[in-house]
């Protein structure tokens, strides 16, 4: 019941939310690539528990597909981020309205419910190994909470990612 659960949960948070754009090199037979590893110096800008995760979720997604990690591998994954914390768009509206005849005069107003939110623009790179060479990028538009629960930001990492990484290897045209 546990695994339908959080089957449903992800498959939620995966319709909706992040946005996503993928671009790539189309001369690039990605059929080839069939092991990985990250970048050696990976500065992200965000914390060291955010990278983990980050490399955990990926490693579970790729490894699920198939991919190996290796000492040696076909492509080196990158990651970065951009960060903003803004109030939450969620507001409860006051109003208060009078008219009388023709004539009509109106107030109104929101109130910001929720705290605050962290807009995050999360960059994925997969540089070609050999040739140093970039071949495929994710950039993922998302939000999460800015008091969210170590699991709330796991669960929040594996959901954009599932989303970005079902766009790897590009369908051929």
């Amino acid at each position: 019941m546990k695994t339908i659960y959080a089957f449903l949960l992800t498959t939620l948070l995966v319709s909706c939310g992040a946005s996503v754009g993928i671009d790539y090199d189309k001369q690039t037979d990605f059929s080839q690539y069939t092991s990985y590893n990250y970048f050696p110096t990976i500065n992200s800008g965000l914390n060291q528990l955010d990278d983990k995760r980050i490399i955990q979720a990926t490693d579970s997604i790729l490894q699920s597909r198939g991919f190996t990690k290796s000492e040696s591998p076909q492509f080196l994954i990158n990651f970065f981020a951009r960060e903003t914390v803004s109030n939450s768009r969620n507001t409860i509206g006051i109003g208060v309205g009078s008219g009388g005849g023709n004539v009509g005069v109106g107030v109104s107003g929101g109130i910001p419910i929720g705290g605050k939110v962290v807009n995050q623009e999360l960059t994925i790179d997969f540089i070609d190994a050999a040739r140093d060479d970039l071949i495929w990028q994710a950039v993922i538009d998302g939000e999460y909470k800015e008091k969210a629960s170590p699991e709330q930001r796991q669960l929040h990492y594996f959901s954009v990612l599932q989303k970005s990484l079902s766009k790897y290897p590009p369908k051929k045209k």
